[in-house]
């Protein structure tokens, strides 16, 4: 099996934390209404200026698991030409918006994207509103963003990811019903959260279920730190660009 094809440009990816003093629906709120139309009219300011400016937006919401406190509530990602430089200082940490006022300061996180099992997304743009943003839902999806031991070789690691690992996972996938699989490679491991992130659609968490079932080893897991590797599971994303 070959290795899918990297997807052109880098996929930016902003992962979001709320601070202790707001909770899961103030941050929904304010991303949606107050943060998510403001990105949408600067990427096309940007993009009428000559620009860079994303051409795909989306942001996944991570669900809450057993009440217990999380490393991360969700995920930006958009799609641009080329990688973003990292900025000198975080975003949030000088507020523009209600929503970086309930947030904890994040970076961008620079990756490059490839789609393994392109299975396709609900989307029905708004008609009594603005089209976008608008949501989505209808699958069940998990997130992992996976870190590696200290000391790994991440050539190594990658090379075992996209050769060994991602066809174990897509098989693994089309047996249990899974219909969409996307794996995302920091550009930087000098500046990058984690080694790389992958998501995994199913119809039902039953499909998720299954999966684990029937998944078997291939290796890969030598290379990750578990402890450090978080993953999170959702049923709503929030469509800002398509």
């Amino acid at each position: 099996m070959t290795r899918p094809k990297e997807t052109p440009g880098a996929k930016m990816q902003y992962l979001i934390k709320r601070k202790a003093t707001t909770s899961r629906e103030e941050l929904i709120a304010h991303w949606f209404a107050n943060h998510m139309p403001g990105v949408i009219a600067r990427m096309d300011e940007n993009r009428d200026a000559g620009k860079p400016h994303a051409t795909h937006y989306t942001a996944t919401l991570f669900d809450p698991e057993n009440g217990a406190p999380q490393a991360w509530d969700g995920v930006a990602q958009l799609w641009y030409a080329e990688a973003l430089p990292m900025p000198k200082q975080a975003s949030a940490v000088v507020p523009y918006d209600t929503f970086q006022e309930k947030v904890e300061p994040y970076w961008p996180w620079a990756t490059r994207e490839y789609v393994a099992i392109d299975g396709a997304l609900p989307l029905e743009p708004l008609t009594l509103n603005a089209p976008f943003p608008c949501t989505r839902s209808g699958f069940y999806k998990q997130t992992s963003l996976v870190a590696a031991k200290p000391g790994t070789d991440i050539g190594a690691m990658f090379d075992h990811w996209l050769d060994i690992h991602l066809p174990n996972v897509q098989r693994t996938m089309a047996g249990v019903g899974g219909f969409r699989y996307v794996v995302s490679l920091s550009m930087d491991l000098e500046t990058a959260p984690y080694a790389g992130m992958a998501e995994l659609y199913f119809t039902d968490s039953g499909g998720r279920a299954a999966f684990w079932k029937n998944y078997e080893l291939d290796g890969f897991e030598r290379f990750i730190d578990d402890s450090a590797t978080r993953r999170f599971q959702s049923g709503t994303e929030m469509v800002g660009i398509e």
